[in-house]
């Protein structure tokens, strides 16, 4: 019994080790034949050209440059604008007098 035992043991230990044993060296013979053979091209990088900015643009101011009717309607509209304000004041402390606020 114990050399059944024994060899049992003995055959699964042998399969056991026979599974890793299949490596192999593998030699290959090859022939080459001169011939036009196909490289695809290399890339080719090209740098971007140079950033381009434009001068800054130049303020110009003319002294004298304005027409004298201009001059005369722009303060005609201030002092409208500036009545208009004088009068809505005076109308809410009027109001506000009045309503005792």
């Amino acid at each position: 019994m114990k050399r059944t035992i024994l060899g049992v043991v003995l055959g699964a230990a042998a399969l056991a080790a026979s599974t890793a044993a299949f490596a192999h060296v593998d030699v290959a013979l090859g022939v080459e034949v001169p011939g036009v053979a196909y490289a695809p091209a290399q890339p080719v990088y090209v740098a971007p050209p140079p950033a381009e900015y434009a001068p800054p643009p130049v303020a110009v101011a003319w002294r004298g440059d304005d027409d004298w009717r201009a001059r005369e309607w722009r303060e005609r509209e201030w002092r409208e604008r500036e009545r208009r304000e004088h009068q809505w004041r005076e109308r809410e402390w009027r109001d506000h007098d009045r309503w005792g606020s």
